[in-house]
Order: C-alpha cells, then sequence, then structure tokens
C-alpha cells in the first residue's frame, strides 16, 4: 500500500505554519526609516517618514545600535535585477488565476520558464494542503529563504577575535615598557553615570583595525573583517563574540550613535587681523611642509587643563603637563588674579615653549590656536621658540579640525566633568604614546609616529645630499 504524500511534501520541502498575512512592505519602510535617520531627523520622525509608529522606529534604532543593516543603507545597491520581485510575484498571481502557463508566463516577465515553475512550486501556499500560490505568501517564503544565519567571523576564528579585543581594550604601555595604571571603572549599563572616570585601553576605532589588519596580516585571508561587522558585534545583542562592555573603548564610549550639538564661542580682542588664518602661509594649509601645529586645551573639572599640540601633516601629538599652581584653592578667589588652576597665559605660554623648543628647526614653524585668554601672550611665545602664532575666525573650530579630532580622541582617557590634575606628565606622555602608535585613514593607516619618522628620515637625507 502506496501513501500519498502531500503537496507540500511534493513541493520539496515540509508544511510551514504560516504566521500570518506577511508585511511584504516592511523593506521599504525601514529603508525610508534609515533614509531619514542618514539625514540627521530624530526616530521618531524617521517613523513617521517611514509610515510606523513612533514606538516602531525607536525600537528599531535600538535594536540595530543606531546604524542600519547594509542592505538597507541609503548608499546600498539597489537589488539585483536576478531576482523576482514583489511586483514580479504579484503579476505571476495574477497571470496564474488567469489560467496562464509557466512558459506565458515566463514570455511576460522575460524569464525562463524552469524559474517561473520553480517559483510556483517552491514559494506556494500550502496551509490548505494544496499547491496555492498568492504573491504575498510568494514574498514571504523567498525572504525566509534568503537569510544566511551564518556564524560571526568572530565567533568561529579566535585569533581574530583577539586581535580585535587587543586593540580596543588593551593596557596602556609608557615609553619605558612598562604598563599604565589605569581608572578602575565597573560596567553599569549602557553608560557609566554623569561624568565618572573612564577605563584607559589602546582603544583603536573599529575602522582602523580592520585597515591594519590587511598591513599586518598581508598574506592571511582568514584575518580580515570589516569594520561594520565590528560595530555590529558592539552595538547589537548577539552578533559576533565582542562583549556589550568593548563599547566602553570607542571614542564615545555609547552604545549608540546619537546626534551631537555645537557650541559657539566669542572672539577676542587681543587678536589682531595679522594674526588671524587667513595670514598663515599657504604651505600650511595643504600639509605639504611639516612643521606647522594646531593647539587647544582641555579642560576637566575645577578648571584642571591639559594642552594639546597637533602636527598638521603627521598628526603627532604632544601633550602639555599644566599642574595646579602654588596656592591653588587654599585662599579666596581674586577677580582678575593669577590663573593658579594651570592655564593661565604664562603657564600655557612655558609648557609650550620647553616642550616645542626640543623639536628640529624643521618641525618649528607655526602654531594655530583658538581665541583663549590663554595665548594672550603668543608675541612673547613667538620670541622664546621663532614659531609663529596664528588665531582662528571666531565661531570656527573646524579650522582646527585636526586638533578638535585629536580633542575628541583624548576624551577617551579625559572625560569631561573629571579631575585632570590627578594625571602626572608621565600618564599624559603614555597616553601620547598611545595616541601616536595608532593607525590613522589620513595617513594611509600609518601611525603618526611612523609618519613622523618618515618626515625625519627624509629631511636627514636631504641635508646630507647637499653637503656633499
Amino acid at each position: 500500500m502506496t501513501t500519498r504524500r502531500r503537496c507540500s511534501a511534493r513541493a520539496g520541502r515540509a508544511k510551514l505554519h504560516s504566521p500570518g498575512r506577511p508585511s511584504v512592505r516592511r523593506h521599504e519602510e525601514q529603508r525610508r526609516f534609515w533614509v531619514a535617520i542618514a539625514a540627521g531627523r530624530p526616530s521618531e520622525d524617521a517613523a513617521a517618514d517611514a509610515g510606523v509608529s513612533p514606538a516602531v522606529g525607536t525600537r528599531w534604532f535600538r535594536e540595530a545600535g543606531g546604524m542600519a543593516a547594509s542592505h538597507l543603507r541609503p548608499s546600498a545597491p539597489p537589488p539585483s535585477g536576478r531576482y523576482l520581485a514583489f511586483t514580479d510575484r504579484e503579476q505571476i498571481a495574477l497571470w496564474r488565476a488567469q489560467g496562464h502557463g509557466v512558459r506565458a508566463i515566463g514570455r511576460q516577465l522575460a524569464r525562463a520558464p524552469s524559474t517561473i515553475s520553480r517559483e510556483l512550486r517552491r514559494n506556494a501556499a500550502t496551509r490548505s494542503g494544496g499547491l496555492e500560490y498568492r504573491a504575498t505568501t510568494a514574498q514571504w517564503h523567498a525572504d525566509r529563504a534568503a537569510r544566511r544565519p551564518k556564524p560571526a567571523k568572530l565567533a568561529v576564528n579566535a585569533n581574530l577575535q583577539q586581535y580585535v579585543q587587543e586593540r580596543l581594550e588593551g593596557v596602556v604601555i609608557a615609553p619605558s615598557g612598562t604598563m599604565v595604571p589605569r581608572p578602575v571603572v565597573p560596567w553599569t549599563g549602557r553608560r557609566h553615570g554623569r561624568r565618572p572616570h573612564r577605563r584607559w585601553a589602546r582603544a583603536w576605532s573599529p575602522e582602523q583595525i580592520a585597515r591594519r589588519l590587511l598591513r599586518d596580516f598581508p598574506d592571511d585571508a582568514s584575518m580580515r573583517i570589516s569594520h561594520e561587522a565590528i560595530y555590529q558585534a558592539l552595538y547589537v545583542q548577539g552578533r559576533g563574540a565582542l562583549r556589550r562592555e568593548l563599547t566602553a573603548c570607542l571614542r564615545t564610549g555609547r552604545a549608540l550613535r546619537v546626534p551631537r550639538a555645537r557650541t559657539r564661542g566669542r572672539g577676542k580682542p587681543f587678536v589682531t587681523p595679522e594674526l588671524l588664518i587667513s595670514q598663515r602661509p599657504a604651505e600650511a594649509t595643504d600639509r605639504a611642509v611639516p612643521g606647522h601645529w594646531e593647539g587647544d586645551l582641555i579642560v576637566g573639572l575645577g578648571s584642571s587643563p591639559i594642552g594639546t599640540l597637533v602636527e598638521r601633516t603627521t598628526r603627532f601629538t604632544l601633550l602639555l603637563h599644566l599642574p595646579r599652581m602654588a596656592g591653588h584653592g587654599s585662599g579666596v578667589r581674586v577677580k582678575n588674579g593669577p590663573a593658579l588652576a594651570g592655564h593661565g597665559a604664562e603657564a600655557v605660554r612655558d609648557a609650550i615653549a620647553s616642550t616645542i623648543i626640543t623639536l628640529p628647526a624643521q618641525l618649528r614653524r607655526s602654531l594655530t590656536w583658538d581665541q583663549g585668554v590663554e595665548m594672550t601672550q603668543h608675541a612673547r611665545l613667538r620670541i622664546d621658540t621663532g614659531v609663529a602664532v596664528y588665531f582662528c575666525d571666531p565661531h570656527s573650530p573646524w579650522q582646527r579640525g585636526t586638533n578638535e579630532n585629536t580633542n575628541g580622541l583624548l576624551r577617551q582617557y579625559f572625560p569631561k566633568g573629571t579631575d585632570l590634575s590627578v594625571h602626572s606628565a608621565d600618564a599624559l606622555a603614555a597616553v601620547a604614546l598611545a595616541l601616536n602608535t595608532r593607525p590613522r585613514k589620513t595617513l594611509g593607516w600609518r601611525t603618526p609616529a611612523e609618519a613622523l619618522d618618515e618626515v625625519l628620515q627624509s629631511a636627514h637625507t636631504g641635508s646630507v645630499a647637499t653637503t656633499t
């Protein structure tokens, strides 16, 4: 006695229990949502643009960690014409209901008859026990079959996982080779609280890690991963093998991407027109000649400062130790008195002069600063060091873009609202070394230290060649 097989079994798969009417529009709704997010709109407004509720938009944003999947990004290429679209399946359902055969439908869609036959067999509805072709159900079956639940690279490649984790949370090493003690910060959730100390780490960005793999393992194809995969492993639960706590090692320290507002400052009267950035030599603008620096202060709790100097060509960073001066906090603060917190004009001038005077002459050409009162003694600084000082226009921090980016990197080690006076000069040197040994995209994934060495070697070779 032979048992008659069900139509679903003859179709090559077991009967599937339908979850109800499939939402075939979900893909387009999500694409419109992420297009609005990319345009800078909040998740609630992006949800309205996509035609979904604000709660759904917020859930999409948080589940994705604030970043869209690769196939939903505005820059993603359109779907390939190799596969049937939902409109094609609607036409197939319509012509099938009208009694057309697979060959006639194939000629109408410019598809092979075998493609139509396979579509009618594989993606038909089987809940009733027969093969009933409906466009919505067929699209649901196709989307379900297109999923690729393959394991992440970081989960199956232990060496790759170790490489990524070491460059995210690796310890900071001083120039002497010893490990620098770092603040012990317990993990308390998505955020650490309001303005606490942060744990120190090597803190490479995912893109730096992905690009550096090409240089460190040029012949090992298994040591390859995209920066998007690293972000997904950090931001999205259940993807990859990286701990969610490692988001604290990212520059922002956040597990979501959120927009940041800009603030405006006021111009200072001590800056004369001949000192503005418009008068700076053109060689400093195109970064062709090394020796042009950008500087600024980062200020923490109690006006505790740290000075930063960044070379525009090589992105080499120097940190200025600005300790508290004698008498700070011991008496009543005097209005217009000396700045005992460490960021006064005299202290900043002396710190810059003592640091930059140790550099070769070809690396001491100009210094660009914002219009802060700590640079009121710029004329004395120019006399002491021979470095020309220029100032940015008011409300124009992008004119010191290299320094602003570096300050953002430094906030990984010195968060806003923390006391920066507790860090010694040796600790600042260790942090500077960590930044100078991180690969940079703008340097072809070389480190600033490597770029500076090349500049010094080329200058030495040129000087030797001219003397012979």
